[in-house]
């Protein structure tokens, strides 16, 4: 069976130039990759064809050869130095085929290994972000505060100014990646990068590394920070101060810290949204003939709330705008009073006996309880029945 044009193989015309050589392979071997085609038999096959293309057009002088005599030029002796070109069976090897393949690897799967070629981006590390929790009363939220806080994180050594190095010393070039920070291996048909062993990545050593930080370039210390908590906050919410979290190592950009507020339970006011509870006690005498009642709010006010003659527990009375602010603007939610009737203890003689009295005269002022038990007399009727 004739072999394939390389040409038409890799999709290009005669005369293509190198960059269109290579940007020819390179889709090629990603169409035809055996891992992304693991139900095409016979994409193996057009891969290394691929492959085997690449590895004579992206030669000059085996190039030329094949321009000037085709196939033959690497048959029976001619021109290209005997042997079939890299990686096809029967081939040169495998050698020259993953050394095809290498010069595209990067192109193909840079996206799957994290999409940086190069140690440039490893020599400085950006720091972490930091979180902290911050307790604030609900006082505090109503109104906002400006809050000190100390930060526990690692800054800038100032005696390496965040170099790692004594004195201030720029880091020099690993020997042994050239500053990629990886290395690759030979293994088959593939090229395997691994971080390099002696900079562990970082594509730079540090011969003679800061006493103070030793050669992080980053120190550990408590910060004092402060922070502006806008009014309205609650439970959850979640302030960012960029640039404040961990130093970045070897002077690498500064992580971010996050404030999560938590706003503690109050002994009078209960909380939902921007709405306010309080639950006010009132006498039983109260409840029965009405009144009025002072009740404190949240900014440290009072106001006057006038109870209805015959209030029940329970009974809920609203309070315009008295709530909490809105966290971003539009205004402030209400606050609800919430009655609980109290009944009287530690009665004398003569509260009892004139409770007694009220009670006998008091037979048509308690509608609930005559509803109540009307509905448990039908209740045992039907039982008996």
């Amino acid at each position: 069976m004739a072999k394939r044009d390389y040409y038409e193989t890799l999709g290009i015309a005669k005369g293509a130039s190198a960059d269109e050589i290579k940007k020819g392979y390179r889709a090629k071997a990603r169409e035809f990759h055996p891992d992304r085609n693991a139900d095409n038999p016979d994409a193996e096959g057009k891969f290394k064809e691929a492959g085997e293309a690449y590895e004579v057009l992206k030669n000059a002088d085996k190039k030329a050869a094949y321009d000037r005599y085709g196939h033959a030029a690497f048959e029976g002796g001619m021109g290209g130095g005997g042997g079939r070109p890299g990686g096809y069976p029967g081939g040169g090897g495998q050698g020259d085929f993953a050394s095809a393949f290498s010069d595209v690897f990067d192109d193909l799967f840079g996206d799957m290994m994290g999409g940086q070629r190069g140690g440039g981006g490893r020599r400085a590390t950006r720091g972490s972000d930091l979180r902290y929790n911050l307790q604030v009363s609900l006082e505090k939220a109503f109104s906002g505060l400006q809050e000190t806080i100390k930060v526990p994180t690692s800054i800038a050594c100032d005696e390496c100014s965040g170099t790692g190095a004594e004195g201030g010393a720029e880091p020099q070039m690993c020997p042994t990646c050239s500053g990629m920070g990886k290395v690759r291996a030979q293994q088959g048909f593939f090229t395997v990068e691994r971080a390099c062993p002696t900079c562990h990545g970082m594509g730079q050593i540090i011969k003679n590394p800061c006493k103070s930080c030793a050669g992080a370039g980053r120190v550990e210390k408590d910060r004092s920070l402060s922070v502006n908590i806008p009014a309205g906050v609650e439970t959850g919410t979640r302030i960012r101060l960029a640039g404040e979290g961990e130093a970045g190592m070897r002077g690498g950009p500064s992580g971010d810290l996050y404030i999560f507020i938590e706003v503690k339970s109050h002994q009078l006011f209960d909380r939902e949204g921007q709405n306010l509870h309080c639950r006010v006690p009132v006498s039983m005498s109260s409840a029965a003939l009405g009144g009025d009642i002072e009740v404190p709010t949240i900014d440290g006010g009072r106001s006057r709330v006038k109870v209805p003659s015959g209030s029940q527990s329970g009974r809920q009375m609203r309070l315009r705008g008295k709530g909490m602010p809105g966290l971003r603007g539009g205004g402030n939610g209400d606050m609800y009073i919430e009655l609980a009737v109290e009944t009287p203890v530690n009665l004398t003689s003569q509260q009892k006996e004139l409770l007694r009295e009220f009670e006998k005269l008091s037979e048509d002022n308690s509608p609930e309880s005559a509803g109540f038990f009307n509905k448990v007399k039908s209740f045992w009727d039907g039982m008996t029945n």
